[in-house]
């Protein structure tokens, strides 16, 4: 982002009273941090406005963050600035009043699927949207307030969207943005416990879920989380999304897939190292990040077919590159 873009957004803020931020459906550490740390560096340096976090569903995972604000009818939004955060499309807005703003802001660091937005600034090649909101920070610090409070919820995003900054996209600039938001003293250890610790029901599952796992002939792993599972384990959707995240230290398998069942269609969690996955994820009616990405099929075959796609594509990667591992 350069200094003219940052101002840019900071003087579009400046002129509304009333700025409602509003983020993904399904959110994940990155969306709700995002989403709270843009609020709470606004409501830190302009205590006048009327700032809110307004969106139609919550995740278990986030709600130690703290509850947003609720809804309000739609004629509330046509004298109000609206602030899209790390949603690549429209569709995925959790919000079904941002068609009513006066002006919309969109900050994200997905790849663009559609241009939205009176200002528009994607930046893929960050790690988080956090990042994104903690660079337009720095580019501004003289004229904002970012506090423990800000600080705090801009750093619970970076870290999970970064996977504890193991990802490829973090950077050094990553971690001396993750550095200042330290500076400002958030505090790791209740952070961490809220993030990572599990109740003793879902290690249970995950002792399951790992004999359920298969692998095909070229390493893809994958498993295949049906309604009887879940309803097995009492598994909330989050928790069942989550089992992608039990594939991915397996030597060899370059490539995981989570297959999550539900009434009409199967949502999919993909996730790789090294391998480029995005252009398959958009072809089953989805998309993300090169190494993770999220798509949907609609029938046990077509999981079938993408997995045998996903085979090819490792096949392909692993008789033409060396280094792996």
């Amino acid at each position: 982002m350069t200094k003219d873009t940052a101002l840019a957004v900071l003087e579009k803020m400046e002129s509304y009273e009333r700025i409602i931020i509003t983020r993904h459906l399904r959110p994940d550490g990155d969306a709700v941090g995002s989403a709270k740390g843009l609020q709470a560096i606004l409501k830190a340096t302009y205590p006048e406005k009327e700032v809110l976090v307004i969106s139609e569903d919550y995740a278990d995972q986030t709600a130690f963050l703290g509850p947003e604000d609720t809804q309000r009818p739609e004629e509330d939004y046509r004298d109000a600035l609206v602030i899209v955060l790390d949603s690549a499309e429209k569709s995925r807005v959790s919000n079904k009043n941002i068609g009513a703003a006066k002006e919309l802001i969109w900050l994200d660091h997905h790849a663009a699927v559609e241009p939205c937005g009176d200002i528009s600034v994607v930046e893929p090649e960050l790690s988080s949207t956090c990042e994104l909101i903690v660079n337009w920070y720095r580019l501004l610090e003289d004229r904002l307030v970012l506090n423990k409070e800000a600080a705090t919820y801009l750093y619970a995003g970076m870290v999970t969207d970064s996977g504890r900054f193991r990802f490829e996209s973090t950077t050094a600039e990553t971690l001396r943005d993750a550095a200042l938001l330290l500076d400002r003293g958030v505090e790791t250890e209740p952070l961490y416990a809220n993030l990572y610790m599990e109740d003793f029901d879902i290690l249970k599952y995950q002792a399951y879920a790992y004999g359920q796992m298969k692998r095909t002939e070229n390493g893809v792993v994958y498993l295949f989380v049906d309604k009887a599972m879940k309803e097995q384990f009492h598994l909330t959707p989050e928790q069942a999304g989550n089992s992608v995240n039990l594939m991915d230290s397996i030597k060899g398998s370059l490539i995981w897939l989570a297959f999550i069942q539900y009434d009409k269609f199967i949502r999919v969690r993909l996730r790789s190292r090294f391998v480029p996955i995005r252009e398959l994820a958009a072809e089953y009616n989805g998309g993300g990040h090169g190494m993770a990405a999220g798509a949907t099929v609609y029938s046990e075959e077509e999981m079938q077919e993408m997995i045998r796609k996903a085979d090819k594509i490792l096949k392909e990667y692993k008789e033409t590159h060396e280094g792996w591992l």
